[in-house]
């Protein structure tokens, strides 16, 4: 799977969302959407969420945003 920067997945081995920051060598750079550390995963254990999941994530993010003022 080569996604694009800035695409959301999700990461089967952690079930952790992820923002594709890079590719590295084999492995894709994961960060947080809300931002945080990022993490490797590998590309054939990831997929791009669906619409529904992406307005969700969204919008958590955003409410924790303006919940804590960020």
């Amino acid at each position: 799977m080569r996604e694009p920067r800035g695409t959301l997945v999700l990461d089967s081995q952690t079930g952790k969302v992820g923002e594709v920051m890079d590719h590295q060598g084999p492995r894709l750079q994961l960060r947080p959407p809300g931002g945080g550390r990022e993490w490797e995963a590998d590309p054939g254990a990831v997929r791009p969420l669906t619409d529904a999941e992406q307005l969700s994530i969204k919008v958590s993010v955003a409410n924790s945003r303006a919940r804590w003022g960020k």
